[in-house]
């Protein structure tokens, strides 16, 4: 698989995209105002706790209050059986130790140093932990915790027992270490350059939460070029493509002052060049934000995000097939797979999914399909959980959500459906209108005209197809009825008014 970046970096927003084989499958966006705070960290005060959702709100300087959880609260390490490693979406997994209350650990008015887990939501703050982590470049640094782990995303064991003796050895006083993917088969040395410079960081971070007071910002992760080239400029990534000078120098500085050996594979692109024009990305992204996506066979895929959950559903569309149903349904779930799992990484779908594939009668044809699913979502960074197909073809996926999505960056609800996705029909707002008149009679007043001012396309209705209805008000009401087409008016809005004046 060719794996390549593009940078696109100017005073307004940053966008990475990553590709696989030519085609876009994550993106990543940051604007000047509003950027994501994941893995920033903040002096914050205590404003609440709630024993009864064992939370507690922290205010740290933002619009909203943050929200901890009790499991995010860094507790003594001899307390901690185990502890769920962390860097970033590539993390190997353990189990959680109960926890004590959480008014035992933490009390309202006390200040703590925080890290931002997961950006705030439209009704929701941030969600933040007191277990700091540090990423770098090989190793991410647990400040808070002795524990040290391996990137799960680094399978071969006997790499994992070398990396995992390896930091255990560089062990101090200043807190755990966790391998990352992108230190595998790195030695010593690597570990110790990176060890030190995160260190330092830290003792940084520790300064200045001292020299601040509550609620305070008192360090800022990355930003997003610098960020994603730390993070996902590994070994097989055979090119980064930059556009803007500044930038590429930026980025450049930093793999140079890392000692990177892969610094000869970031390009200048030429001034001018539509870089992500050339490459598709801009029609990915357009492709991104509809809700259907088609198939090469001719099938497609319907994504339909709601608040609690994702629902995709897969749909045979123009293709018939040649032989038996079964085949059919097969070829296209086995097609839709790819595309499944490419539209939730580049949209960064997160939460609860759930896929709807045509319905399978063979059990070993249900059986291949997952298969697939499975070995697709091991591309994904983010920290998924894949549950078996049922007999109707849904398939559960959990996936980390930790920024937002895709469509959160680039759209917001409708002003006209206000984020239903539906508007009422003609039909609905002619009757709507009748209901109105006739309920405001007496406000109105016996004798004076009626003007209802309306959208155009309702405006052509009332003296089309549903006259009727304005032909019942002028009998009922005793009045001329006169309907004005308003051009910008809302769909479903309208205006009723006397002529007299009221």
């Amino acid at each position: 698989m060719h794996r390549s970046l593009l940078v696109e970096s100017h005073r307004h927003q940053s966008r990475v995209v990553l590709l696989e084989d030519g085609r876009p499958v994550e993106m990543f966006l940051e604007r000047v105002q509003g950027g994501s705070v994941v893995g920033h960290v903040y002096k914050g005060r205590v404003s609440r706790v709630l024993p009864g959702i064992q939370a507690a709100f922290v205010d740290i300087g933002e619009a909203r209050d943050a929200f901890l959880y009790v499991d995010d609260i860094a507790r003594d390490p001899a307390d901690l059986e185990a502890l769920e490693d962390d860097e970033g979406d590539e993390g190997e997994e353990g189990p959680r130790p109960s926890a004590p209350s959480i008014s035992e650990l933490i009390s309202q008015g006390q200040e703590l140093l925080v890290q931002v887990l997961k950006d705030p939501l439209a009704n929701k703050g941030a969600r933040i932990s007191t277990q700091v982590t540090l990423p770098g470049r090989f190793l991410v640094l647990l400040p808070t915790v002795n524990h040290y782990g391996v990137s799960r995303r680094i399978e071969e064991f006997e790499e994992r027992e070398r990396l995992r003796a390896l930091v255990e050895d560089l062990s101090d006083s200043d807190g755990g270490l966790i391998v990352r993917t992108a230190g595998r088969g790195k030695g010593r040395e690597e570990f110790l350059r990176d060890r030190e410079y995160l260190q330092r960081l830290w003792h940084r971070i520790q300064e200045r939460a001292r020299a601040s007071q509550a609620p305070a910002h008192v360090h800022g992760d990355l930003d997003l070029p610098l960020r994603t080239i730390r993070d996902l400029l590994t070994e097989d990534v055979e090119e980064v493509r930059v556009e803007g000078r500044e930038t590429w120098s930026r980025i450049v500085e930093f793999l140079d002052a890392l000692g990177s050996p892969l610094v000869d594979r970031v390009r200048l692109e030429e001034a001018g060049d539509d870089l992500f024009e050339r490459f598709g990305v801009e029609s990915a992204i357009e492709g991104a934000l509809r809700s259907r996506v088609w198939l090469p066979s001719g099938g497609y895929l319907v994504i339909h995000p709601t608040e609690a959950l994702v629902a995709i559903d897969v749909n045979t569309g123009r293709y018939v097939g040649r032989s038996s149903l079964e085949e059919t349904v097969v070829r296209i779930n086995l097609e839709a797979v790819e595309e499944v799992v490419r539209q939730i990484r580049l949209r960064d779908l997160a939460g609860i999914i759930v896929v709807d594939f045509i319905d399978m009668e063979d059990v070993e044809n249900r059986r291949l399909v997952f298969e697939s699913l499975e070995r697709e979502l091991t591309k994904d960074r983010a920290r998924n959980r894949v549950l078996a197909i049922s007999e109707f073809g849904l398939v559960e996926i959990t996936r980390k959500r930790s920024r937002t999505n895709l469509y959160g960056l680039l759209t917001r609800p409708c002003i006209y459906c206000e984020g239903s996705g539906r508007l009422r029909s003609v039909t609905t707002i002619c009757l709507e209108i009748r209901r109105r008149v006739l309920s405001r009679r007496a406000e109105l007043g016996d004798g004076q005209p009626i003007r209802v001012e309306v959208h155009p396309e309702i405006a052509a209705a009332l003296t089309g197809p549903e006259a009727a209805i304005v032909q019942e008000l002028r009998e009922v009401t005793g009045t001329e009825i006169r309907v004005e087409g308003v051009e910008g008016r809302h769909w479903e809005r309208f205006h009723i008014r006397s002529e007299g004046g009221r």
